[in-house]
């Protein structure tokens, strides 16, 4: 994507303005990350969180005013909401899910490259449960062939099978247990990494054939990197192989698949045979919802 100045920003389309402010806030947190340096860890870590938020909330206002925003490091952003109370978010059409830092314990330590920034744009009209319908990771130390910092959107096409065992993307800090199992139980490959938008886009460009967590995440978490997954053509859902739903009440999100389709069938029974807890309900529909 070239680059976009400010004021030609409130032309871009939908998928071009979140592409556009994925790098817009990958350009300020690689800046800050080269200003500060890695002497004190968790200072860098709210200084990036922080900046990051701002610059997007900003940008957001100015060029998407009529549309809500969920972000990580908003207020009240992890409040499940108690029936009869309302967030603006719950009544519109539109709403941004935003990860202004997604791995800041990567972003932390010099020479690590495995961090992101997520930016998706849900839309309640899209579907009767409401859908994703744009999307992007940006890994601002990443960069293209060109030198550019690596942007993935939801137009990236479905990489080419790899002969061998599945590849399954891990926490290289904090892994599920029952992933270890589901591991061993399939033969498979695990491929630690850092942060879950990495690992999701990981599936994306072939690195790796599947992404499976369970324990805690939220929506910002996986909106962005499903977004594009299933622009890819890639199975997303939860680990029982219900749907994804996004601008929920509660904005817990715990658990996730997201791997090449023709294996989805294997991860979900290999998932199932390890015991682990599955979602307290289920709902039918098609896996990873409408994507538009």
């Amino acid at each position: 994507m070239r680059l976009v100045t400010e004021d030609e920003a409130g032309r871009l389309d939908d998928q071009q303005f979140a592409q556009w402010l994925a790098g817009r806030a990958g350009e300020a947190l690689t800046a800050l990350r080269d200003r500060q340096g890695f002497a004190d860890p968790k200072a860098l870590k709210d200084a990036g969180d922080r900046a990051s938020h701002e610059l997007m909330t900003a940008a957001l206002a100015r060029w998407r005013p009529a549309d809500a925003v969920l972000s990580e490091e908003e207020a009240d952003s992890r409040r499940a909401w108690a029936d009869g109370e309302r967030a603006p978010r719950h009544d519109a059409d539109r709403v941004w899910i935003i990860d202004p830092l997604d791995g800041t314990r990567e972003f932390s330590e010099a020479g690590r490259d495995d961090w992101a920034v997520h930016v998706a744009l849900w839309q309640r009209s899209a579907a009767p449960d409401g859908a994703l319908v744009a999307g992007a990771v940006g890994m601002p130390a990443r960069t293209t062939v060109d030198g550019d910092q690596l942007i993935l959107g939801t137009g990236c096409p479905t990489p080419k099978a790899v002969d061998g065992p599945i590849r399954i993307a891990v926490s290289r800090s904090r892994p599920p247990a029952f992933v270890g199992e589901l591991v061993e139980l399939l033969g498979a490959q695990a491929v630690p990494m850092g942060s879950a938008g990495v690992k999701v886009c990981a599936v994306v460009t072939g690195e790796v054939d599947a992404y499976v967590h369970a324990g805690g995440q939220y929506e910002w978490d996986s909106a962005a990197p499903v977004a594009v997954a299933l622009g890819a053509g890639m199975h997303a859902s939860r680990i029982d192989g219900s749907p994804l739903r996004y601008n929920r009440a509660d904005p817990r999100l715990p658990d996730l698949l997201v791997c090449r389709p023709e294996l989805a069938d294997q991860l979900l029974d290999g998932i199932a045979r390890t015991g682990v807890e599955m979602p307290a309900s289920t709902v039918t529909g098609t896996p990873g919802g409408a994507f538009g």
